[in-house]
């Protein structure tokens, strides 16, 4: 666990209609899940911000949907901009994490469990969440570098 920086980090799987957070503890030993945020709700970054103050969170890891190739997509572009508000309303860094696959890996886990796909629609973004951030969090104890790439806050026109 070399170069593991401890805190709580909350980890953010961004879609079209819900986004799913979870968490993990201070030694990022463990992701759990959190909530949906309804995406379309005006409030769903505002909410992401105070899920992030509430646990006392370090970091935002946010997913970055890219193709299977690693080309970027619509999608890529609207979790950039996501996650670009997130740090505007947290103030916390904010990290990009490729997510490939993780919601197909959370659909999976659920239905291993033995959930329908219809069962599991209000929480499979949670589960893609967890998913994204133990990752995030499994490759940081691996490597002694955060996964990702750092969001940078937008600077104010001039």
């Amino acid at each position: 666990m070399s170069g593991f920086r401890p805190g709580v980090r909350l980890g953010v799987d961004v879609g079209k209609a819900r986004v799913g957070v979870a968490r993990c503890d201070r030694d990022g030993l463990l992701a759990t899940p959190v909530e949906t945020v309804t995406r379309t709700d005006p409030g769903a970054v505002a909410r992401i911000a105070a899920l992030a103050d509430e646990y006392g969170a370090v970091e935002i890891v946010v997913g970055l949907p890219v193709s299977l190739s690693g080309g970027e997509t619509s999608s890529t572009s609207d979790a950039r901009a996501f996650a670009a508000e997130i740090v505007a309303a947290s103030g916390l860094p904010v990290r990009l994490v490729d997510e490939r696959l993780s919601t197909v890996t959370a659909h999976d886990a659920l239905r291993r469990s033995g959930r329908s796909q219809r069962s599991s629609r209000s929480i499979v973004d949670q589960v893609a969440a967890v998913v994204l951030l133990q990752h995030a969090l499994d490759i940081e104890k691996r490597t002694g570098r955060p996964a990702g790439e750092p969001v940078h806050p937008e600077e104010p026109p001039s």
